[in-house]
């Protein structure tokens, strides 16, 4: 019997010719399925962090609100361009009652008057050349520049249809009501209360506005 022949074969069957099978180890496939799997667990969790790292810079797609802004603040009421952030109460305003009118003891009368419903009384005369007997309306009142909105429009709630002036050259914080030729009286004191306070409702709640913004 040949050593070539497989035992058992009983000598039938030979192998022959000069090539002979390789005996090769099995593949293994696990460990191919294994480095698959992780592979794509790679590919994913880089993708996932693409995804965020976008998301982050983009904001996730939502429009940034300007800065310093709060989200949903719309004041109540739009302040009042004749109204300053303080409104101050009628015996904090010194104002001085001239008369440029021919009719004599209006200036005292009006500032007697004045002084009932809570303001300080300063000068009380004639008006000076500059506006005696030039004040058409009902009234003018001046003021220095800082007087527009704090107390003209208080003393403009004692005199209907009078016009509020500001000199800038003025010092001070004394405020002038000079008697116009339409001048009948002041305004009746239950509505100028009512006015002022209408200014005091319309200062609170502008600055609850900047309060809530």
């Amino acid at each position: 019997m040949s050593m070539l022949t497989p035992p058992g074969m009983g000598g039938r069957y030979r192998i022959t010719g000069n090539k002979y099978p390789r005996m090769r180890r099995p593949r293994r496939r696990g460990r191919l399925v294994v480095l698959v799997a992780a592979s794509v667990a790679v590919l994913g969790v880089l993708g996932w962090g693409t995804l965020q790292l976008v998301h982050v810079f983009t904001g996730g797609g939502k429009k940034a609100s300007a800065a310093g802004a709060r989200a949903g603040c719309s004041p109540t009421a739009s302040p009042s361009p004749a109204v300053a952030a303080s409104v101050p109460a009628p015996a904090r305003i010194t104002v001085n009652v001239l008369n440029a009118t021919a009719r004599s003891g209006l200036a005292k009368e009006t500032a007697d008057e004045l002084k009932k419903r809570g303001f300080h009384i300063g000068d009380v005369g004639n008006a000076t050349a500059q506006y005696d007997k030039k004040v058409k309306g009902t009234g003018l009142l001046l003021g220095p520049a800082a007087s527009l909105k704090s107390s003209l429009p208080v003393l403009a709630t004692q005199l209907a249809g009078a016009e509020s002036r500001t000199d800038v050259a003025r010092k001070g914080t004394d405020v002038d009501l000079i008697i116009g030729d339409d001048f009948k009286s002041l305004t009746a004191k239950a509505a100028a209360d009512r006015a002022i306070a209408r200014l005091d409702r319309t200062t609170a709640t502008n600055a609850a506005a900047k309060k809530t913004c």
